[in-house]
């Protein structure tokens, strides 16, 4: 195990997801390694001492942190195999919009569908609708963001699917009826196994959302 990539994680996260989905998607074997919040490992806050937060990917002894950031670090440390990111510049530039249209639209908006209520919950409730739309428009009639192959975009945005039963029973709405095609994406990135084996099963997300609101609300 000694040389194995190490990564730090937590498991209900949408961000420590895209970490994992990056290394099975590119076949690479690495050490899962559950943090702990209310205790974080020394290792953790040695490896990220700017956010102390998860994931890091720790590969040759040198931490790499922020989700996304990983995920190009994976791409770029093992290129021989499916590549996260179209060959040219724009297409490039393109899914590195899109990614982070996901970050700044979808992570408050979709907190505030499970973390909060009221008035709070109803505007996240709007602004993951509107943001979801956007991104169908954006998708149109491609099988993956990234075209014909699942890419960078689907790795950002793919990891949030395993939370949709919770927001859907939380914020008692469907996601299927408002964004008909982003769940049928949502399911053919499933039947990938680099996806599948990766997200946790949705009715533990829905316990530990539903945890999360009685010791919170």
């Amino acid at each position: 195990m000694a040389n194995l990539p190490i990564l730090l994680d937590y498991w209900p996260s949408m961000f420590g997801m895209r970490a994992r989905v990056a290394l099975r998607e590119k076949g690479v074997e690495f050490e899962y390694r559950e943090e702990d919040f209310s205790n974080k490992s020394a290792l953790l806050l040695q490896s990220n001492p700017i956010h102390k937060k998860i994931p890091v990917l720790i590969h040759n002894g040198k931490p790499v942190c922020e989700s996304l950031n990983v995920v190009q670090y994976v791409d770029e440390a093992w290129p021989e195999k499916n590549p996260f990111f179209p060959s040219d510049p724009y297409g490039r530039a393109q899914a590195r919009f899109w990614a982070d249209f996901v970050d700044k639209k979808f992570t408050d908006a979709q907190f505030k569908i499970w973390g909060k209520k009221g008035e709070e919950q109803e505007a996240g409730k709007k602004e993951f609708i509107e943001a979801a739309k956007i991104l169908e428009t954006e998708l149109g009639d491609k099988p993956y963001f990234g075209g014909d192959s699942f890419g960078y975009v689907d790795i950002s945005l793919i990891t949030f699917s395993s939370w949709f039963q919770a927001y859907e029973k939380f914020g008692n709405f469907s996601i299927e009826s408002e964004s008909p095609k982003l769940i049928a994406w949502a399911k053919r990135c499933m039947e990938k196994e680099s996806v599948s084996k990766s997200l946790p099963d949705s009715e533990k997300i829905v316990a530990y959302a539903a945890e999360y609101r009685k010791n919170n609300l």
